[in-house]
């Protein structure tokens, strides 16, 4: 709730915002429900860095502005990126949409871990 403030008041729209956000990523614990929470808080001060920016008055406050919004801007996808490594259990998300395999063809289904060889020429 506090995330929500806005000019030392409590924002009703901007914290059911945050809610609602927060419920469609549909958290599964508690460490994930932390992390959604940052996210979306890293998503609405980069909003209102954004607003500031396009409202600065001065060369001060541009830059000001640009420099937190920039910083905001490459923390959200790092905390997605978070999300999706605690989801999967530290390991890269792969999704395979559709397999076929050919009369007399084979399959493996499970981890599969491929080592390349390296030749070394003989002198």
């Amino acid at each position: 709730m506090k995330a929500s403030v806005n000019r030392e008041k409590p924002d009703a729209v901007n914290l059911s915002f945050m809610i609602s956000i927060m419920k469609s990523i549909e958290p599964r614990d508690s460490v994930e429900a932390m992390l959604v929470a940052q996210m979306v808080s890293v998503h609405v001060m980069a909003m209102r860095c954004a607003y500031h920016l396009a409202n600065a008055d001065d060369i001060a406050r541009q830059d000001s502005a640009g420099r937190a919004l920039g910083r905001l801007a490459r923390t959200f996808p790092a905390q997605i990126e978070a999300l999706n490594r605690y989801r999967n259990n530290g390991g890269p998300a792969v999704t395979v949409q559709n397999v076929s395999v050919g009369d007399g063809g084979k399959a493996i289904v499970g981890n599969v871990t491929q080592h390349t060889l390296r030749h070394t020429a003989a002198t």
